[in-house]
């Protein structure tokens, strides 16, 4: 009984229109709903996706947290928005992770990670990454001081995940998946520029490969345990928005969200707001589920939902 939860980005939509917003996606009943729709004034409209839409995705202590740009929301289960914090240093967030008490945010204009204390309500320690091109250091710094980094967004660090292990960052300029131990920064696997949502898998990497149209599990340990699924194609006779995103970079096949639903069991979206199943152990590709034909709306982050199906959602 899977039910799935994406976030979605509107790129080019003006103001008044609907920029984003949050969807569920119940797998066994085959049904969908649109459980928030983002229509706020108070966003920088220009170029590419930037303060548009919803963003990551976790869940702590019962209740539901999504990143926009620069806010960190908390909603209950039935997505009645609880509260929402801000910081200088957040800007143009994108994936975040939860782990041990703190909320991980990609402040992807920062190049940083700035962590959230879930219990106190506070952020409370930030990571920008630094690079000579070679070598990559972390530096940390307090984000509730006026001390830290500058907005250069020189990685466009996108994602982060978190485990036992540290943490794992990747961009679209960070040349791989970065992994952070607590003491130094270092380069864990080298990929393919333009990926998303890198995160260790198995004995290997998983990661949207965005600039191919592909969705990869690359081994460390056996080639031939890689696999690749493309991306869903979409008619474009059915495809609605075209023309209409000032910023030019809208295309259909643009791959981003991805999580893991059971064991080998993959979920992947793409635009315009597309989720695919994958099977890794069986090498297939199930299910596609279609929430819009803009090719504008761009699935964003993409998880599995801990909750029953909202009773207002019926």
């Amino acid at each position: 009984m899977t039910i799935l939860v994406a976030t979605s980005v509107v790129r080019g939509s003006q103001q008044g229109q609907s920029h984003g917003g949050v969807y569920l996606i119940d797998l066994a009943e085959q049904r969908t709903a649109q459980a928030i729709d983002w229509n706020t004034m108070d966003i920088d409209w220009t170029g590419r996706g930037w303060d548009r839409g919803l963003r990551g995705i976790c869940f702590a202590n019962d209740k539901i947290y999504i990143a926009a740009s620069d806010e960190l929301f908390c909603y209950s289960p039935n997505f009645e928005l609880i509260k929402s914090w801000r910081n200088p240093f957040l800007k143009h967030c994108h994936e975040i992770s939860y782990w041990q008490g703190s909320i991980f945010i990609t402040s992807t204009a920062f190049d940083a990670i700035v962590a959230f204390d879930v219990a106190q309500e506070k952020f409370h320690w930030g990571l920008a990454i630094e690079t000579n091109g070679l070598d990559y250091r972390g530096v940390p710094f307090n984000p509730m001081s006026d001390q830290g980094p500058i907005p250069m967004n020189r990685l466009h660090l996108n994602n982060v995940f978190t485990n036992k292990d540290g943490l794992y960052m990747s961009g679209l300029k960070s040349g791989g998946m970065l992994h952070f131990n607590g003491k130094k920064v270092s380069m864990s696997a080298t990929l393919p520029p333009g990926t998303h949502n890198c995160r260790p898998y198995r004995d290997g990497i998983l990661f949207n490969d965005t600039a191919s149209n592909a969705v990869r599990y690359v081994s460390r340990s056996d080639e031939t345990n890689d696999v690749a699924f493309k991306v869903p194609e979409i008619d474009p006779a059915i495809l609605t928005g075209t023309g209409l995103d000032d910023s030019r970079v809208a295309r259909a096949g643009f791959g981003r969200g991805l999580c893991e639903i059971n064991d080998g069991i993959i979920a992947a979206g793409s635009s315009p707001s597309t989720i695919a199943i994958h099977d890794l152990n069986q090498r297939v590709t199930g299910a596609t589920i279609t929430l819009s034909t803009d090719i504008r709306n761009s699935i964003h982050g993409l998880e599995v939902f801990p909750f029953e199906w909202p009773a207002s959602l019926m």
